[in-house]
């Protein structure tokens, strides 16, 4: 954990962590272009619908793995830890390599196959880096945890720009192979720092605190919520076993809270419902912004997410100042009012310029989200451990797979469906409403209701149309994703409210102060 000479934190522990975290990245951004790739679907035979599970896999393994290796790594280690996660990364490449090679030659079927499940290898690797980085460097700086939590975490934003712009200047005349491959890099460097590093003891281990007293912290809400995100995902991707899902689930929250009897400390309840839609604002964004933005861009709408990615890199290694002046509750508080300030610029944005303003004002809102949130995570609950910690990240994860990259889709499709219902479009639009027939009603889960155009009618009834109306409906179908973006503010909006709610709660107590517990397990102050 230290140096000898000096008994400062070792810097190659810490800086191999932040590769660990860059390769996650890498594998994200390199298999979300390669699944946007036009050329690679068709040769694997994909619908849209099958590339969405396809993306999907390597979100929620993701989650339930940083959750399930925080249960274990007090036992496994680690170090284990960190050779598992490496070997899965690199595994994936493999898998993924080999994959596209059968696709080309004309297997579709076994390449998709490989590719499919390389995304859970993949996911439940990246789970475990973060499973293990985070604790690490917690227990490292225990004294500063949010500062060098935003600096580790300016790691993520670093893989998306540097295997982002090396995908793009790659080029498409650039094979898919070497392409998935590049994850190899960054995964060998981390495993080469870190083998023969001395790991930290957990601070919660270290004070005496009992796995049993772990558990108590995130209680029997945060399993629950856990539960009914995983019942969720599973019902989706495996459809027809939905009692099975639903008795495994129950029994896993029925075993939790007879073991821990405890419903898990209040702001730690309040802490995951806010992860849902951080998560969502952060990742859910990302992993859509290419894709709304495509209709009125006139450049790779990829380079968005690539400029937003280099100004939270850039400010989150500039964390230490910026935490100490703002603390913080008040750092995230400013940081949802830019965050629903840059959607808002970005639904309305016309222009190269006004674009990337408004994808300024976003970037600058959602840069300290996440590793503040873990800071403050770590600091209110150091007697959860690794588990607490890692917790809120893997529901977050698991709540944007499940809930908020649909919910972002129906959004932009009843956005759509707005929009075209504002063009002077006879026979398809009447009174300001699509005619009869023109949409069809979904929903997701049964909680997530949305209304898609049924392109067959829209055909139909424009079939006579005017060359000027068809462009108008075009335009209008083409400009409605970005101003979905506008609707996605209540995002922000909501972790805004909380935010302002648990300043003023500390307040009223004296001010925010982290919690520090002793050698015997107990804490200098509590809820």
């Amino acid at each position: 954990m230290t140096d000898s000479a000096d008994n400062k934190p070792s810097q190659l522990l810490f800086w191999g962590c932040f590769i660990a975290l860059i390769t996650t990245s890498f594998g994200f951004i390199t298999r979300m272009f390669l699944l946007d790739d036009p050329a690679i679907v068709e040769i694997l035979n994909l619908d849209p619908a099958q590339v969405g599970k396809f993306k999907g896999i390597q979100i929620w393994p993701f989650a339930i793995s940083i959750i399930l290796f925080s249960l274990i790594i007090d036992k496994v280690g680690y170090k284990f830890s960190m050779i598992f996660a490496a070997a899965c990364q690199i595994i994936w490449a493999i898998m993924g390599i080999i994959g596209i090679n059968l696709a080309y030659n004309g297997d579709a079927a076994a390449g998709a196959n490989l590719i499919y499940w390389g995304g859970l290898v993949l996911a439940l690797g990246n789970g475990t880096v973060e499973a293990f980085i985070n604790p690490v460097v917690a227990t490292m700086f225990t004294k500063d945890k949010t500062k060098w939590l935003n600096i580790l975490h300016a790691g993520w934003p670093g893989g998306l720009v540097i295997a982002g712009i090396a995908v793009i200047v790659m080029g498409p005349e650039t094979s898919w192979q070497l392409k998935t491959g590049i994850i190899i890099i960054p995964a060998v460097i981390y495993f080469l720092m870190l083998i023969g590093q001395n790991f930290p003891v957990q601070e919660r281990v270290a004070s005496g605190v009992s796995y049993k007293d772990m558990l108590r912290e995130f209680g029997v809400f945060g399993a629950l919520i856990v539960a009914l995100l995983i019942y969720l995902q599973l019902d989706a991707e495996y459809p027809g076993n939905e009692m099975l899902f639903a008795a495994i689930c129950a029994g896993m929250v029925l075993a939790f809270g007879i073991y821990t009897q405890h419903l898990g400390r209040g702001l730690m309840g309040i802490l995951i419902v806010i992860m849902m839609p951080l998560a969502t604002t952060e990742i859910g964004t990302d992993g859509w912004i290419s894709g709304i933005m495509a209709g009125v861009v006139t450049f790779d709408p990829e380079w968005i997410l690539v400029y937003t990615s280099v100004i939270m890199m850039g400010l989150r290694f500039l964390a230490g100042p910026i935490v100490h002046a703002l603390q913080p509750l008040p750092l995230l508080i400013v940081s949802c009012i830019l965050a629903i300030a840059g959607l808002a610029a970005l639904s309305g944005a016309n222009g190269t310029a006004m674009i990337f303003v408004a994808a300024t004002l976003y970037a600058l809102g959602k840069t300290f989200f996440w590793p503040t949130m873990l800071g403050i995570v770590s600091e209110q609950t150091p007697k959860g451990g690794a588990l607490t910690l890692n917790a809120v990240s893997g529901i977050g994860m698991l709540a944007v797979g499940v809930l908020g990259f649909p919910l972002i889709g129906a959004l932009q499709a009843n956005k759509e469906i707005s929009e075209v219902s504002k063009v002077d479009a006879p026979g398809l639009v009447a009174n300001g409403d699509l005619v009869e027939g023109a949409t069809d009603a979904k929903n997701i889960y049964s909680i997530i209701n949305y209304s898609v155009l049924n392109a067959e009618v829209v055909e139909e009834k424009l079939a006579s149309a005017s060359p000027e109306t068809k462009d108008a409906v075009q335009a209008a179908r083409d400009g409605s994703a970005p101003k979905a973006l506008m609707s996605m503010t209540i995002f922000p909006l909501s972790m805004l409210i909380a935010y302002i709610g648990i300043f003023m709660y500390f307040k009223s107590r004296g001010g925010y102060k982290p919690i520090e517990i002793d050698s015997g397990g107990g804490s200098s102050s509590d809820d």
